[in-house]
């Protein structure tokens, strides 16, 4: 049974969505409470009722997606992990076959036509994968490589290369951060010259998620010698072509079972029809399909940092010092409720952002508030509760010292929190003009 049969057969209809298909929306004016109709059927599973943007579709679908994730992924966790690569094709082809690539996607390209809430809903059930690095290569394939593509590519490229990646046929990568070139997107060095009916690619990328499996990379390029915000394209590139050479799997502090490569293109030679939308445009679709992508982040770390909280909770209750458990020192019951209060405030901060996009509302300040401080609280979280678990935090075979590891990155990637600090005061005036 299909994942639309599925939320079917729950008594459930799929709706339209965000990219250009009819929209029914299934979350109201955030003003309004959605009153769900069931409960998650798992042990301590959320309540659907009075939920503020989820109904028992959202439900039903994180219930699903958490069966795979018990059967398919987590117990393949600590293998992978040791490896330093997770079998993205075989990963993506099951999540994509039960329909959890594409939530978010047009139904005639193989989507459920849902709602961005719905992508929100799977990023936060990813959490419950025992890593960081499986859910961000997922969230690179289904919410940060395609956003732009679903928006403005062509029925052409849609179906070259949205279909297949929203099926799990092909994995996709992100061809953005360069050496010289992070969080300044603009200043990206990589060119994309007009040949004739081609375009002639020569440059390089750096920190590219799932880099060394991808089938085809979302690039960035400068087509042009005009204005920084105004020359650059994104481009549908095949990564099997003459010219991509990946330099390295990078080695990093944690996200390990995720692939992160370098990658130089020489004299690459691909058709110019592969370019995203206009020619130009490339900055713009870029800095709208971050909105996602941060947003997509918050929502992942959410999860993981709630089961932080609870693991931590379960091993303190049970580890004694001084003749009672550490849990009941009021420094550490008082400083995991302090932790937990901020989980919350930034859930809240992130429904409300989401009901706020869904509704055609610009988010980028409140979009870059949630992720400035997810950075921080994944920073905060790991590190309090790391200290509490004493010398078994140090280990690296326990979920704390993980998160502690994985999560780093998100103050660095998708936006550094400086990038969301300046985000943040250009949209209070405050930012000092140059």
């Amino acid at each position: 049974m299909s994942l639309r049969q599925g939320l079917r057969a729950f008594g459930c209809r799929v709706r339209g969505h965000l990219y250009g298909v009819p929209v029914a929306r299934s979350v109201r004016s955030f003003s309004e409470k959605v009153t769900a109709e069931s409960k998650a059927d798992r042990s301590g599973a959320e309540s659907t009722v009075d939920h503020l943007i989820y109904t028992r579709e959202h439900f039903a679908l994180k219930e699903s997606l958490h069966k795979i994730i018990e059967k398919e992924i987590n117990p393949f966790v600590d293998k992978w992990e040791e490896e330093c690569m997770f079998p993205a094709h075989r990963v993506f082809k099951i999540l994509g076959s039960a329909g959890f690539l594409g939530v978010n996607k047009p139904i005639e390209y193989g989507g459920l036509g849902l709602d961005f809430s719905y992508s929100l809903a799977v990023a936060e059930e990813l959490g419950n994968i025992r890593c960081g690095g499986i859910p961000m290569a997922i969230g690179v394939q289904s919410d940060m490589a395609t956003p732009a593509l679903t928006r403005f590519g062509s029925d052409e490229l849609k179906k070259e290369f949205l279909q297949p990646t929203i099926s799990g046929d092909k994995v996709a990568c992100l061809g953005v951060s360069e050496v010289g070139a992070g969080s300044d997107v603009a200043s990206i060095k990589t060119k994309a010259v007009r040949n004739g009916d081609d375009l002639i690619i020569n440059g390089g990328k750096m920190w590219t998620t799932n880099g060394t499996q991808a089938d085809w990379m979302c690039l960035l390029a400068n087509t042009s010698e005009g204005p920084p915000h105004r020359n650059k394209s994104l481009i549908c590139l095949p990564m099997k072509l003459p010219g991509i050479h990946i330099a390295r799997k990078i080695d990093k502090i944690g996200m390990r079972s995720s692939d992160t490569a370098e990658i130089f293109f020489e004299d690459v030679r691909v058709p110019y029809k592969n370019i995203i939308g206009q020619e130009g445009m490339g900055f713009m679709y870029q800095m709208l399909q971050f909105q996602e992508e941060r947003l997509w982040g918050v929502a992942n770390c959410l999860t993981m940092m709630e089961n932080v909280i609870q693991e931590t909770i379960d091993y303190t209750r049970q580890r004694k010092i001084f003749q009672q458990p550490i849990l009941h020192h009021q420094a550490v019951h008082f400083r995991l409720a302090e932790l937990q209060t901020e989980v919350e405030l930034l859930r809240s901060l992130l429904y409300c952002t989401t009901a706020m996009y869904i509704r055609g509302n610009d988010v980028t300040k409140q979009a870059s508030m949630a992720k400035l401080k997810a950075g921080r609280l994944a920073r905060e979280v790991p590190d309090s509760c790391l200290q509490f678990w004493g010398g078994m935090g140090f280990c690296s075979d326990v979920m704390v010292s993980r998160f502690y590891r994985d999560f780093r990155v998100l103050s660095i990637g998708a936006g550094a929190d400086e990038v969301m600090l300046s985000i943040i005061c250009k949209y209070m005036n405050t930012l000092p003009k140059k």
